[in-house]
């Protein structure tokens, strides 16, 4: 009985809380805090008025991704071979029975490829016989190429080598061409003016249009710089890095203030950089290592992160 009657003394006491607490004025309430509290918000309004102004720039990373595999390290061709061994002397016989008619062109063909096959993974005297009178008959993925007497045999047209990975624009050293260094990931890289007038190497960029995104400005910027003669594809709408360069009092004047560039990533899907020749004089495709002795230092520090080694 005592508890209720204890409870009910609180509910009762709460409610006349809440009943007088609109009647207190809030003048009451901002005097009995403190007398320095009021000129905070003028100090505050004042700070605002004065900061500084930002120019923001918006900057394309485009990337061209890897169009061959990477050439294995010697560690990795060893235990390739090592494995394919291995498998080799484990598994169980191919059924030629099943698959070709005895004495047939077919089954001969296989069993003489087989045979290659055999002594290029387990090695021998005829091995190395073969390789000093001629070029090995098996390519990387162990297939039979053959010669044309062998094929002529045979009734059948010889396999075609395939293509070098080196590529013609790796001897020539034209790092216009998208076809270069394909074990890679190559980046576009431009000639023109920056923010102080120096003809400089850097990536597409521009300045932000009013009410317009970043990933809309990074795709304008692109085109009026380097053309309409590529399909890009911006990955994201956030950029992925931010470049400050320090300034001059003189030149912040001239820009309106301090400059953020910020740069977004894409990808090239097809086409080529087509520049106007006035405000780009020249542009390269490049990999990380090749970027960065031709950008500045400062430059470098802000997007060397952002770059695959590879």
């Amino acid at each position: 009985m005592w508890s209720r009657n204890v409870a009910s003394a609180c509910r009762q006491r709460t409610k006349a809380v809440c009943l007088r607490a609109p009647s207190r004025s809030l003048a009451s309430v901002a005097e009995t805090t403190s007398t320095t509290a009021s000129p905070a918000p003028s100090s505050s309004t004042s700070d605002a008025g004065n900061a500084p102004n930002v120019v923001l720039n918006a900057a394309v990373v485009l990337n061209r991704s890897p169009i061959l595999t990477r050439t294995p390290t010697l560690f990795e061709r060893a235990y390739y071979a090592y494995q394919s061994r291995i498998q080799r002397a484990l598994f169980n016989p191919f059924p030629t029975d099943f698959y070709f008619k005895t004495g047939s062109l077919l089954e001969k063909k296989f069993a003489k490829e087989e045979k290659l096959r055999e002594r290029e993974a387990f090695g021998g005297p005829w091995t190395l016989k073969r390789r000093k009178q001629g070029p090995t008959q098996l390519d990387e993925d162990g297939i039979l190429i053959a010669s044309t007497d062998q094929t002529e045999n045979m009734g059948e047209e010889p396999i075609e080598a395939p293509a070098p990975r080196i590529h013609e624009s790796d001897r020539t050293g034209d790092v216009k061409s998208l076809d270069r260094m394909g074990e890679r990931n190559l980046y576009l890289l431009i000639r023109a003016k920056d923010h102080t007038g120096k003809e400089v190497w850097r990536f597409p960029q521009g300045g932000l249009q009013e009410g317009e995104f970043l990933h809309q400005a990074a795709l304008r910027d692109l085109q009026a710089e380097c053309g309409v003669n590529m399909d890009t594809w911006i990955v994201g709408k956030k950029p992925i890095a931010v470049y400050q360069p320090s300034l001059p009092e003189s030149v912040k004047k001239t820009l309106g203030g301090e400059l953020y560039t910020f740069f977004l990533k894409a990808h090239i899907l097809a086409g080529q950089v087509r520049p106007d020749g006035k405000n780009v004089t020249d542009f390269a495709w490049l990999t990380k290592q090749e970027i960065e002795p031709r950008v500045e230092k400062d430059y470098w520090a802000s997007v060397k992160d952002i770059l695959s080694d590879f």
